[in-house]
């Protein structure tokens, strides 16, 4: 199992829609994260910054392979052309990255 954290911001204007979509994602989305082997995944919102903090799990074999059918999927797709234009990556960042990885520097069972 790996553990992966990432944040981004959130605009503003779409506090009140991130969090009402969030209440209630799509099955589909939820069935294809699944289907990728994470678990555990959970985002928090820091107020007043409008900082998402992003956790999960990876439990596969190969999270490259499981990332590239993930990003593939159709519904998938359209749940991020919605929460997509929500969010603001941090700069600088790496090429292809949006959500910003943290790197886990401490860990404890």
């Amino acid at each position: 199992m790996r553990r992966f954290a990432q944040v981004i911001k959130l605009k503003p204007e779409a506090l009140e829609e991130y969090k009402r979509i969030h209440a209630d994602v799509w099955p589909t989305v939820l069935k294809r994260i699944s289907d990728c082997h994470i678990k555990n995944y959970s985002i928090f919102l820091k107020e007043p910054e409008l900082i998402l903090f992003a956790y999960f799990e990876y439990h596969g074999h190969d999270f490259e392979a499981d990332m590239k059918a993930m990003a593939a999927d159709s519904e998938t797709q359209r749940w991020w052309a919605i929460t997509d234009v929500m969010q603001e990556p941090f700069e600088p960042r790496k090429a292809g990255e949006w959500w910003s990885r943290l790197e886990e520097v401490f860990h404890t069972d």
